[in-house]
C-alpha cells in the first residue's frame, strides 16, 4: 500500500505541473487510506505537503513574471489569517463526537472525512465543466473587487484549515474573475497564495502534536517530483484536455470516501 501511496503522491505533484491545480485534493485520500494517517493528523500533513510542492511549484511562475504580488497579498492576508485561526482553535475545538443518528456516531474523524469528500466533488465539477470563453482583457490599470476579495480570501482559508486542501479550484476563478488576471498569472499567483497560507497554517498545529517527519518529507519529495514531471509534459501534452478525465476520477474518489465513512463504514 505504501507504494502505490508513493506513486499516487507523484499523481498529486504532475496533477499540480500539469493542469494547475487539482492534485492537493487526493492529499488527504492518500494519507488515510494509504499509509493508515489518522484523518484529524492527516489535514495537518496535507498542509505541509500541498504547501511545500505548491512553493516549489511557484518558483517556475515567480521567474517568467506570472505572480501578482499585490494580489498575492490582497488575497492570501484573510486566507493566512483564516487558516491559521482554524487549525489552532477551530478544529481543536470541534468534539471527538459530534452527533449520533440511530446507531451511527458521527465523529470528528468522520465530520472532515465527509466535508473534504463533498469538497472533492465540488472540485471535481469545475474540472468537468467546459470552461466559460475567455473574455478579451481589458486594457488599464487592474481593478479590484475588494470586498468579495477579502470574502473570498477568508472562507478559502477556512476550509484549507479544516480540510487541509490548497483550494486551487476555488482560488483560481475568483483571481480571474475578481481580480481580472490572465488565466497563467491566476495558476502562478493561486500557487504562490497556496503555499503561504498552507504552510502558516501548518504552523497554527498545536505543540503537542506528534508529526512523523519521515512520511511527510518522502511524501513531498515524490510530489514535488512529480510536479517538475508535470512541467515537462504540460510543454508537450495539453492540460485542459486531461482536465475533465481528472475530475471525473476526482469525483468517484470522492462519492467512494463518503459512502465508506457512511453506508459500509464498519
Amino acid at each position: 500500500m505504501e507504494i502505490i501511496g508513493y506513486l499516487s503522491s507523484i499523481i498529486i505533484g504532475v496533477s499540480l505541473g500539469l493542469i494547475g491545480g487539482g492534485g492537493s485534493i487526493l492529499t488527504v485520500p492518500v494519507l488515510v487510506y494509504l499509509f493508515g494517517t489518522e484523518p484529524v493528523l492527516a489535514t495537518a500533513y496535507s498542509l505541509f505537503i500541498v504547501g511545500l510542492t505548491s512553493a516549489v511549484g511557484s518558483v517556475d511562475y515567480l521567474k517568467k513574471g506570472l505572480v501578482n504580488i499585490k494580489t498575492a497579498i490582497i488575497f492570501g492576508i484573510p486566507s493566512i489569517i483564516a487558516v491559521f485561526a482554524t487549525r489552532a482553535y477551530i478544529v481543536p475545538a470541534i468534539p471527538k463526537e459530534i452527533f449520533s443518528v440511530g446507531g451511527f456516531v458521527v465523529t470528528k474523524s468522520i465530520f472532515l472525512l465527509i466535508l473534504f469528500a463533498l469538497l472533492m466533488i465540488a472540485a471535481s465539477y469545475s474540472m468537468i465543466k467546459k470552461d466559460m470563453p475567455k473574455p478579451k482583457e481589458s486594457e488599464g490599470p487592474q481593478k479590484f473587487n475588494y470586498p468579495l476579495i477579502l470574502i473570498e480570501g477568508a472562507v478559502v482559508g477556512v476550509l484549507t484549515g479544516l480540510v487541509g486542501a490548497g483550494g486551487g479550484f476555488l482560488i483560481i476563478p475568483a483571481l480571474v474573475v475578481l481580480s481580472k488576471l490572465p488565466m497563467k498569472e491566476a495558476v502562478g499567483t493561486s500557487l504562490a497564495i497556496i503555499a503561504a497560507k498552507s504552510l502558516i497554517g501548518f504552523l497554527g498545529e498545536g505543540a503537542n502534536t506528534h508529526m512523523d517527519w519521515k512520511l511527510l518529507l518522502t511524501v513531498s519529495a515524490f510530489a514535488i517530483a512529480g510536479i517538475f514531471i508535470g512541467t515537462a509534459l504540460s510543454r508537450k501534452i495539453d492540460g485542459a484536455k486531461l482536465k475533465p478525465a481528472f475530475g471525473w476520477f476526482v469525483l468517484v474518489m470522492g462519492i467512494y470516501i463518503i459512502l465508506k465513512e457512511t453506508v459500509f463504514a464498519g
